[in-house]
């Protein structure tokens, strides 16, 4: 029998983040630091609003694009938190989590050999999706000097006569990185000179610590080349809703409604009905969860810098980046020893590109009760680890 697999599908990797997920789901009393989800409930409020659309009947499809209702608020929000004005009807489309909406943007607007720049350490998914749109990826490694930004130089060096789009992720997972305003107008001023797209995946926004997020779209001449991802997991705690959406020019967001049509239909009904209450009715629960987070990423800093870790401040996301170069060990290897000796489970950086080895990633979307008992545990590692080198 011949192979029927595609080769381009084949030659993907796996994640890099599940290895550390299967071990730690089979033993007992190890915590996890690995998952890149709120530690929250749904607010109940969201919660009900789901519940009553089932009670009422309301399992029927929406329209494509998704709710006309929801695609209001959310036109409605964005103006409200970023000062972009969307057109709901022609510049929205409800996806199935932020990951479908970036899978739509690079099958909508890239043809074969089309390169995407893809700043890294970054999220596991924007590299194989690039890739199965028949894209070319091209990686721009981040620099820990640079606190993880995007330069403007480091842009300019990586564009060539088939650039298509950049991918900015920021806030960012997992290094907890950000772009300030001035930044991005850098960045903006080199996108439009060099005629190129931009994709922001903005699903960590309101995640923000370090003043409100500033969205590349926002900036003048910026709207009508940018593809806005963002959704309702990170903000409101509703990952297992799986709700996203994306906003741009309306000749791009119609091309990716026609992917979705044939892909998908629709997003969940009652996740949409749900995301109508969150976004009319939730910017409370947002702000106190994101009060929360800060406190606990004040927590982890202070933990990493007493046991001497090296690690810059993070001001987005719920993510710390710490260095492990100390140890001469590759982050696997550091990782999986961390989780064997002392059943405490973390990302290696590499997991988010090549750049990432001599990092680990945190979540630090935990109680302050288990990140206090985890850190306690990473501070035994390495002082043990510390005295191995000098015997």
């Amino acid at each position: 029998m011949r192979n029927f697999l595609a080769d381009k599908v084949v030659e993907i990797p796996p994640s890099g983040i599940r290895k550390f997920f299967d071990i730690v789901s089979e033993m007992p009393d190890a915590i996890s630091l690995g998952v890149g989800e709120p530690d929250f409930d749904t607010p109940w409020h969201i919660r009900e609003e789901g519940i009553y659309s089932l009670e009422r009947g309301r399992t029927f499809y929406t329209s494509n694009a998704g709710l006309k209702e929801l695609r209001e608020e959310i036109a409605n929000y964005l103006k409200r938190r970023i000062h972009v004005t969307y057109d709901p009807m022609q510049e929205v489309v409800v996806t199935v989590g932020g990951s479908e909406g970036i899978d739509m943007a690079f099958r909508a607007v890239l043809n074969p050999g089309d390169e995407v720049l893809i700043p890294q350490p970054s999220y596991v998914s924007y590299e194989p999706c690039a890739v199965l749109a028949g894209g070319v990826p091209v990686i721009i490694n981040l620099k820990e000097e640079n606190e993880f930004r995007l330069t403007k130089e480091e842009l300019l060096e990586a564009i060539t006569e088939n650039t298509k789009i950049l991918v900015l992720p920021f806030p960012n997972n997992p290094t907890g990185a950000i772009m300030e305003k001035e930044d991005l107008e850098a960045i903006a001023r080199v996108i439009i000179e060099k005629d190129i797209l931009v994709l922001t995946d903005e699903i960590y926004s309101e995640l923000s610590y370090k003043g409100d997020h500033i969205s590349i779209a926002s900036l003048p001449g910026m709207k009508e080349r940018t593809i806005l991802i963002n959704g309702f997991s990170k903000a409101y705690a509703m990952t297992g809703w799986r709700l996203g959406y994306a906003c741009g020019p309306a000749p791009i967001i119609e091309q990716m409604t026609k992917i979705h049509q044939f892909a998908i239909m629709c997003a969940p009904t009652n996740s949409q009905f749900a995301a109508v209450d969150a976004l009319k009715n939730g910017d409370g629960d947002v702000a106190m969860m994101r009060e929360s987070y800060d406190q606990r990423r004040r927590y982890v800093i202070h933990a990493l810098r007493e046991m001497g870790l090296k690690c810059f401040e993070p001001f987005g996301a719920f993510y710390v980046f710490p260095g492990i170069q100390e140890f001469g060990m590759t982050s696997d290897e550091f990782a999986t020893r961390f989780l064997e000796e002392e059943k405490v489970a973390v990302v290696p950086g590499t997991a988010f590109g090549a750049c990432g080895e001599g990092f680990l990633r945190l979540s630090y979307a935990y109680s302050l009760e288990d990140l206090k008992e985890a850190f306690g545990r990473l501070a035994h590692f390495v002082e043990h680890l510390r005295k191995e080198k000098e015997e």
